[in-house]
């Protein structure tokens, strides 16, 4: 079994890594324990109680951080014409309409999030369907609009998506560990209310099981769900 090397425990060992915190201590904990030589992106994760194979109970949806999320976030954008020149105007990376789809098909994939406005998506699902999988553009997301400019925009700007996996949890990009604590404090705040209010009617039981905010090289330190809920209330 992999032991943890001696700075790894003296971290482990600067707080109770048993203890419940609220969003704003545990920003604080894990912003002081980013201790690796490069910027590390601080991360959160949260189970949730719901079945991800009943499709009434599935939790997806996007949300804009307040303060970004610290990555520079390459988008590309389906469109033409007009719409082209406005995704390109508003920052997107790389816009083409069927010239892209080829380079993708190609095997491009430099990019992180795509966009499509609603005329190029039956071209778009045909033929990369598969290739983009998740990277796939839908309207759920917020990346197929006939204001691509908008959505180009707001995800440059730190809007992230939220899903969850086969086990029920998500996974999502809060911020970095350059942040300051009140910046990363606002951000995980701002998911967990997203969250909160995603709840699907067809929840029962409790909905926030664990939630954990970790470095990408650090320890986790655990949220309290109930505090993250009177938060919400309030």
């Amino acid at each position: 079994m992999k032991q943890h090397g001696k700075k790894y425990r003296d971290t482990v060992a600067s707080f109770d890594h048993e203890k419940l915190y609220d969003p704003t201590e545990a920003s604080s904990i894990v912003k002081r324990n980013a201790k690796a030589k490069f910027d590390e992106t601080i991360e959160l994760h949260v189970r949730l109680g719901v079945d991800p194979k009943k499709s009434d109970q599935n939790v997806r949806g996007t949300v804009q951080l307040p303060h970004g999320t610290g990555r520079t976030v390459r988008v590309i954008a389906f469109a033409k014409g007009d719409k082209a020149k406005e995704a390109e105007a508003a920052g997107a990376d790389i816009v083409g309409d069927q010239d892209l789809i080829d380079r993708v098909k190609g095997g491009f994939s430099d990019f992180d999030v795509a966009v499509a406005t609603p005329d190029m998506m039956p071209a778009v699902g045909k033929e990369l369907g598969r290739l983009l999988a998740q990277k796939m553009p839908n309207p759920k997301s917020g990346t197929v609009s006939p204001n691509i400019a908008g959505a180009v925009r707001e995800i440059k700007a730190g809007k992230v998506e939220y899903r969850l996996d086969k086990a029920a949890i998500i996974h999502t990009i809060v911020g970095k560990a350059s942040f300051a604590e009140q910046q990363l404090a606002e951000n995980v705040t701002t998911l967990l209310d997203a969250l909160v209010r995603a709840k699907p009617a067809a929840s029962k039981g409790t909905y926030l099981k664990s939630i954990t905010l970790a470095s990408t090289m650090g320890p986790g330190v655990r949220v309290d769900p109930n505090r993250v809920k009177a938060a919400a209330a309030a």
